[in-house]
Parts: structure tokens; sequence; C-alpha cells
């Protein structure tokens, strides 16, 4: 296992950093944001609370939780015109600084295409970077399912992901930054994992990070030295 001073030196010459997004690069889980809006906040984020304390697989929380909600194409569209995800404070600049040094930026996400998509979009992030889960709608714009051939629909997703990168673009170094115990599933094959917990702390994370970091200023600073 890599050192802290290891770690750091990993992500500082990283050819590309793959960010979570629900309570990493945004303020809040797309999929709670989602249930409230159509009536069934609570019940989803108790559904939610257990599946990033690792107790159920991810693919069977997230058909649970979708088939209490049940989102209609329109409320999905709805959602992201009047709340639209809040970034977290840093991660624009963060990213920004990344681009600038010719690193990739990814959004490797257990949430939803067109949200992810939406927070991509504010970040100039490429839509073939961003990965995530797709919602499956009727032609009447009822909810339909989702894709379960993605791989973020699985646990372990985000590491086959990574696989995935690693073999199409031969990066060397592939840096996971993330809330969540899928987060740190990820790593190994990613080569480093930073745990954030800028908007929620998982005490799981946060005992068994190495690197831990609470605002996204941590890395910035970390990047000029």
């Amino acid at each position: 296992m890599a050192s802290l001073l290891e770690m750091k030196e990993i992500f500082r010459n990283a050819d590309a950093v793959c960010f979570d997004v629900d309570s990493t690069v945004i303020r809040e889980e797309g999929i709670d944001e989602l249930a409230k809006f159509c009536g069934v906040g609570d019940a989803v984020a108790e559904m939610t609370r257990r599946a990033m304390g690792g107790t159920v697989t991810f693919k069977a929380a997230l058909t649970a939780r979708l088939g209490l909600i049940r989102p209609s194409y329109e409320q999905v569209q709805k959602l992201i015109s009047d709340n639209p995800p809040q970034l977290t404070p840093g991660i624009r600049e963060l990213v920004s600084r990344l681009h600038q040094r010719g690193v990739q930026v990814f959004l490797v996400s257990g949430g939803f295409q067109s949200i992810v998509e939406h927070v991509a979009s504010q970040l100039n992030i490429p839509t073939a970077n961003v990965f995530a889960n797709r919602l499956k709608f009727y032609f009447n714009g009822e909810y339909a399912g989702f894709d379960e051939t993605q791989p973020t629909a699985e646990s372990g997703g985000k590491g086959k992901v990574i696989t995935q990168l690693k073999e199409q673009f031969h990066f060397q170094k592939v840096v996971m930054i993330g809330d969540g115990a899928t987060d740190m599933e990820a790593c190994p094959p990613a080569d480093c994992f930073i745990g954030f917990g800028g908007n929620v702390i998982r005490k799981q994370v946060k005992e068994k990070a190495k690197w831990y970091i609470t605002h996204f200023d941590e890395l910035l600073k970390e990047l000029e030295e």
C-alpha cells in the first residue's frame, strides 16, 4: 500500500482523475433529490443510507429505490431545471487546474446520466467522460427501469470503468476521489483513492482512507507545490 507521500506524488503526476458525483462534485445525493421531488423522499433516503453503508448490493438498492420513485422523463427534466445540482465549493477551480495541466477528468457515478451530464457541462467535462446510470422511459415518458448493462449499475462498477479507461487510453496513474464505499472499492484498479468529506462524512471511508480531505482547496494546494 502506498504511503501518504507516495499518494500525493501519484496525484500530482496523474494522467486521469475520476470523481464520484453525488456528495462529492455536487453537494447533494441526486437520487435523494429526485425522490423528494417525486414525493417519496424519506423512504428513499433510508435506502440510500443502507446502500452507502455497504449492507446491500448497489444494484439491489438502486432497483428498490427507483421502484419507489418511478420518475417520469418530465419529472427528471423538471428537477434539473427547477433544482439544478449545487456544485461543491472549490470543484470548479480544481477541475479547471487539472485541465490546464493536461489531466483527463472523468465523472464516474452511480447517479443518473441526465443529471451528471448537466454537472459535466458546468465543469467543461466532455459527455464522453461521463459514466453513470441511464434511466429508461416508455414512449409516453413514464418510467421503464434503468439500463442494467452499465458498469455503474453494479457493486464494483466504478473499478470496472477505471480498468476500461486504463486499457483504452493506456493511463499509467489514475486517481479516484469520492465520499462513499463504492469509490474506495475502486482502488485498485485506481492507483490512489482520496476520500472526500466536504459534504457528508461516511465513517467507514474516513477511518480506512489513507488520504482524507474535507475541501478541494487541499488538492489545489498540492498542485501548486
